[in-house]
């Protein structure tokens, strides 16, 4: 199986291409970070595809956070935010559903998050961006299943990355958003900190593109299935009450 993986220098995306380099299959990663993928770049896109080859699988995983409230959080960070976290994902099914057609089969695994179910605050347009990519997901999964290419979302939790470390800030911060942004910044790297490896996550990749009939959704972690039942189950009030807990507000 030849599969190409995004945001391969770290974190999750290097995780998932060892591990499935392990199984000896062929990995084509890319990242902007070792110049071979810019997702936001309609060329680096057309480009990195024609030189991969056959593609059987696409795991979308490349992308970035952002820290901010709303208010101090300009316009053209917001895009950009979700220029990568969501278009970067559609500009690349795009670029490889050609050749899957002609293949006649294929898979699209889209990295999400546990805020794409439950929006995070003070990172609003990170929400945003994974709220997107389920959507258009769920969306593409119905439009490709006739074509034997499988829309495959996987939910992480908290893992043992750099992410919220390296998430970018908002450039213009208010002062009167400081104390409660700092806490939800901070318990969020914590959180992070105390996840699960990384290779969780790769194994379940593994399985997804292993099995005969992928379901739509993956949740993987305790946390994001415990959020995921609690929005279900608890009254709006309790739920929100719980998630400005979880944060720390």
């Amino acid at each position: 199986m030849n599969v190409v993986v995004t945001g391969t220098a770290s974190g999750l995306g290097a995780a998932i291409a060892a591990a499935l380099r392990g199984r000896g299959w062929s990995v084509i990663g890319g990242d902007i970070a070792d110049g071979t993928l810019d997702i936001t770049s309609d060329e680096s896109v057309r480009a990195f595809v024609e030189r991969a080859g056959r593609i059987d699988a696409l795991v979308n995983n490349a992308g970035y956070g952002l820290a901010g409230a709303v208010e101090e959080t300009s316009l053209e960070e917001a895009r950009a935010q979700i220029e990568a976290n969501f278009w970067g994902a559609v500009r690349m099914a795009k670029a490889v559903l050609p050749s899957m057609r002609a293949q006649g089969g294929g898979r699209i695994v889209n990295i999400s998050s546990g805020a794409g179910i439950t929006a995070g605050p003070f990172h609003a347009f990170y929400s945003a961006s994974k709220f997107a990519l389920e959507g258009w997901t769920e969306a593409l999964r119905h439009e490709v299943a006739p074509l034997g290419i499988h829309a495959i979302l996987v939910e992480p939790g908290s893992f043992r990355t750099n992410v919220a470390r390296a998430a970018k800030r908002a450039v213009r911060p208010l002062d009167v958003y400081a104390g409660p942004r700092e806490r939800v910044v901070q318990t969020v790297a914590r959180y992070c900190e105390e996840g699960s490896e990384p290779t969780v996550l790769a194994r379940a990749v593994e399985r997804i593109l292993d099995a005969r009939r992928p379901r739509l959704r993956y949740r993987v972690g305790p946390d994001v299935r415990m959020g995921y039942w609690m929005r279900r189950l608890l009254p709006e009030r309790l739920f929100l009450k719980m998630v400005a807990r979880w944060y720390g507000l």
